[in-house]
């Protein structure tokens, strides 16, 4: 079996079949579902940016001069993903970090369970239970409540052990009370609701200011951080000292994105293929856990990893919530996979 350390200390790209010690392996683990960081149309969209940007952009969005770029992948990424407005940053990251900042102190605070630690204020909130629960014990303390105005934080989904949320409870909440939703769906942009985002799934309430962010670092195989929301809340947040001082994404990257639209529905076809090739074979196999349409396969023991490695195939493997809690072993599929690959992994299960 491969030392451990022969797996953390990589010098070859990730994709479906990866090289290590002169060992060939079979891969399925990371998170480019879409398989955007090896597609050669989109790295050739890629390098033409290049071309016309340059390589990277150390200036400040609050700079006397500024590539336009910049406002027309906003526009674009907010057509996409049917916001009234968008605002792109370096990371995922800084885009969660500064919409928490900024919106935060509109209300009181709550966090759903196993929120993503790039949205805590500052320590883990520690919210139990699951979302289900939760949805209904927080419509509850709102309804209850004399205070008036409230900011509730979020994943669209628990990516881990898959699971989409309802966010139908916002429908229950008083029309009275004003409520800041952050959802962050860093995991489902690109890939559920038919490639767009979650905000086509959250109800749309008077009361209720939806802000979505995301990092197009997974699907969407771009280096940058996305907010979704309407035009008075992203006018806010690109007041932010985060936003006007933080350097911007590859102008490059953000080319390639606003000319991909073909390259991304592609990929989302043959990953839907894959789910479905792989989703078959384990639909009565009680050991497995996974949603339609999401590329993520939970085994329920902990024996899948070691076993697999036996025969040259790496999935996602580690311990989880913490370095001390039980492994989490899961099968995470790309569009990048063939059918040999998935026929493969399939007999070898």
């Amino acid at each position: 079996m491969q030392e451990k350390s022969s797996f953390n200390q990589l010098n070859v790209p990730l994709t479906s079949k990866i090289i290590i010690d002169g060992k060939n392996y079979l891969y399925f683990g990371g998170t480019a579902y879409l398989g955007i960081p090896q597609n050669d149309n989109f790295i050739k969209l890629y390098l033409k940016g290049i071309e016309y940007f340059g390589l990277n952009n150390g200036t400040s969005r609050n700079n006397n001069v500024q590539l336009g770029i910049y406002d027309d992948a906003e526009k674009h990424a907010a057509k996409r993903f049917g916001s009234e407005s968008a605002l792109i940053v370096s990371s995922g990251y800084l885009a969660a970090q500064l919409t928490v900042k900024e919106l935060s102190t509109f209300g009181e605070v709550r966090y759903s369970p196993a929120t993503h630690p790039a949205l805590w204020l500052k320590e883990d909130p520690k919210t139990k239970g699951s979302f289900n629960n939760w949805s209904k014990n927080i419509v509850e303390e709102i309804n209850s409540s004399e205070k008036k105005n409230w900011v509730l934080i979020s994943n669209s989904m628990n990516n881990l052990f898959p699971e989409i949320y309802d966010f139908s409870f916002v429908n229950q909440i008083k029309k009275e009370k004003r409520v800041v939703l952050i959802v962050d769906d860093s995991h489902g942009i690109g890939v559920n609701n038919r490639g767009l985002s979650a905000l086509s799934t959250i109800p749309k309430c008077e009361n209720v200011d939806v802000l979505l962010i995301a990092s197009m670092a997974k699907a969407l195989g771009v280096d940058a951080g996305l907010a979704l929301g309407s035009e008075k809340i992203i006018k806010k947040l690109k007041q932010s000292n985060e936003f006007l001082g933080a350097s911007p994404p590859s102008a490059a990257g953000l080319f390639a994105f606003m000319h991909a639209d073909e390259v991304y529905r592609n990929e989302w076809s043959k990953l839907q293929e894959n789910i479905l090739l792989l989703g078959n074979a384990l639909i009565n196999n009680v050991d497995w856990h996974f949603i339609t349409g999401f590329p993520v396969f939970f085994y329920k023991n902990v024996d899948l990893s070691p076993k697999l490695l036996k025969r040259n195939i790496l999935v996602s493997s580690f311990p989880y919530p913490d370095k001390d809690g039980p492994i989490v072993n899961r099968i995470v599929l790309s569009s990048w996979h063939s059918k040999a690959d998935i026929q493969e992994l399939i007999r070898n299960l």
